[in-house]
């Protein structure tokens, strides 16, 4: 199988099932106890913050460990928002978001979510025309889950601030961590989302960073962990392998956009002629294309029998016979939307993989 459907989810790294394995045996405790066991867990746990936090710019206690990427979103979105404020967003947004903003407007929340272009692109200048004294929140994408366009956070953060100091800027960058690093200082964001599975990490583990003095309530109450910011026992296991594969992104980037760049390259060039490219400005590992006359639901099923994993959608529109909001809302018709396949790369993928690939679309498409 060339797997090409990593923005959906990567297989974990063998060094995050090391980092892993010491949790499942003599580091088991709970992370809230006070006997030996529990402060194994407890110091693991501690150090993978000091960690994160490193690694994202920021300080430990910036960092709120949470279930995964649309946790940690909803925590961003209704922790602020869930009091009446409003929430600013894009229409392109992944569905975290977007349904969160939703669940804020049944109740009286004024939500609005700005338009893009054909590539995907907002305008900062919309989105801080739409930000007034009432809202609570501010979340644009730093890059596109399904079409990789990538989106200008920080000048969209830097003239949100200008105007609203007060105005939180929250980012879901669930995908841009894996090709790119991340400074929360140089974007000028108060809150950012990951999730460990998207960069060779578990799946079920994220973490939202929060701008120390960014008021948040929290979405799960209980035991108060998280600094009171997200109750439940930590999954320190998780959150230890969410870490190493951090710490591997960030020491093998340029092999990752070595081999990813290359990949890509050979796979578009094998398909130029009978697929239209959909973005310009992307991120490195997605290549969203469209196949005029195809439809995208034959072709994935042809690939996957000839050995070659793709997707139609967000993996969380995989399988629904709605079009994909992105589509639609870049003014894409729903017969254009349904000629449209996303392959993302990673960092198991080669570029031999990358040139095999597109003879092998080729191949399907005859």
């Amino acid at each position: 199988m060339i797997y090409l459907d990593h923005a959906a989810t990567t297989p974990m790294r063998p060094e995050v099932w090391d980092a892993m394995a010491p949790f499942a045996s003599e580091a088991f405790g709970n992370p809230s106890g006070s006997h030996g066991v529990s402060r194994k867990a407890k110091n693991a746990l501690e150090e993978a913050r000091e960690e994160a936090a490193s690694m994202l710019g920021c300080r430990p206690m910036e960092i709120v460990f949470t279930g995964g990427g649309t946790e940690a979103d909803a925590l961003a979105i209704q922790g602020r928002a869930v009091g009446g404020g409003g929430v600013v967003t894009t229409s392109v947004e992944h569905e975290a978001v977007l349904e969160s903003a939703d669940f804020l407007g049944r109740r009286g929340s004024r939500v609005v979510r700005i338009p893009v272009d054909r590539q995907g692109m907002v305008d900062p200048d919309r989105v801080v025309e739409a930000v007034d004294a009432s809202t609570a929140v501010v979340s644009v994408m730093a890059a596109n889950n399904e079409t990789g366009a990538v989106l200008p956070v920080g000048e969209i953060a830097g003239r949100v601030k200008a105007k609203w100091p007060q105005v939180p800027v929250h980012t879901d960058a669930v995908q841009y961590y894996v090709a790119s690093d991340i400074s929360v200082d140089e974007w000028g964001i108060d809150m950012l989302s990951l999730s460990a599975h998207k960069f060779g990490g578990p799946k079920g583990v994220g973490l939202l960073y929060v701008r120390e003095g960014t008021g948040l309530e929290p979405v799960l109450h209980g035991g108060g962990q998280e600094l009171g910011r997200r109750s439940g026992t930590q999954n320190v296991m998780g959150v230890a392998g969410m870490v190493a594969a951090m710490r591997c992104s960030q020491q093998e980037r340029a092999r990752f956009l070595s081999n990813v760049g290359e990949a890509r390259r050979g796979f578009e060039e094998a398909l130029a002629g009978v697929a239209v490219r959909t973005i310009d400005d992307r991120l490195l590992q997605h290549s969203h294309l469209r196949f005029p006359g195809f439809n995208n639901e034959i072709l994935v099923i042809r690939l996957d029998q000839r050995g070659v994993a793709a997707s139609t959608a967000s993996a969380c529109q995989s399988g629904a016979s709605k079009v994909s909001h992105v589509l639609t809302a870049m003014g894409y018709t729903a017969t254009e939307a349904r000629e449209c396949l996303r392959f993302t790369f990673g960092w198991t993928t080669t570029p031999e993989e990358g040139r095999r690939a597109g003879k092998i679309v080729l191949e399907a498409l005859r």
